[in-house]
């Protein structure tokens, strides 16, 4: 599919500024992501609710939105288009939805590996692809086969 937009990377993270799941398409070291994680997440918890969901940082724009608990957030280059990152965004949550029955911020602490194989199918290398939305969903209808048999071995009693 054709490219739609690039992807620096995607945090989330809860209200209290808690990091629930980072994927970088940038290679950094460690620290530097650190350093960015806390400022960016400090930039977003301080902004005012009513305020647009665009904020230029850097030489990168970020795209972010809040659900429940979670704020969902990209970084994306400057000539990228905003609009179209936030549908990019609620499709993720749309998948989440679709996969946990309406997902909360225990989900993808509990899931965390649910929550990145789903962004793995979604977006591959920062890019999104035309051809993702379809692709995405099949994987996860796929990957429920795969669900029911994780959740028999972990509700065997472990004695």
């Amino acid at each position: 599919g054709r490219i739609l937009c690039q992807i620096h990377f995607i945090l989330l993270f809860s209200r209290q500024g808690k990091l629930r799941l980072q994927k970088w398409y940038t290679t950094l070291p460690d620290k530097e992501k650190k350093k960015i994680i806390r400022e960016i997440v400090q930039i977003i918890l301080s902004r005012n609710q009513r305020t647009s969901s665009f904020v230029d940082w850097k030489d990168l724009k970020l795209v972010y939105k809040r659900y429940a608990s979670l704020y969902f957030c990209c970084a994306i280059e400057d000539q990228d288009n905003e609009l179209l990152t936030l549908e990019v965004v609620h499709r993720y949550v749309e998948l989440l939805d679709r996969y946990f029955g309406n997902v909360c911020e225990l989900d993808i602490i509990f899931n965390f590996e649910k929550a990145y194989f789903i962004l793995d199918e979604f977006i591959i290398g920062g890019e999104v692809q035309e051809t993702s939305k379809k692709t995405a969903v099949k994987a996860i209808e796929d990957s429920d086969m795969l669900q029911e048999t994780v959740e028999e071995y972990m509700n065997k009693p472990a004695f």
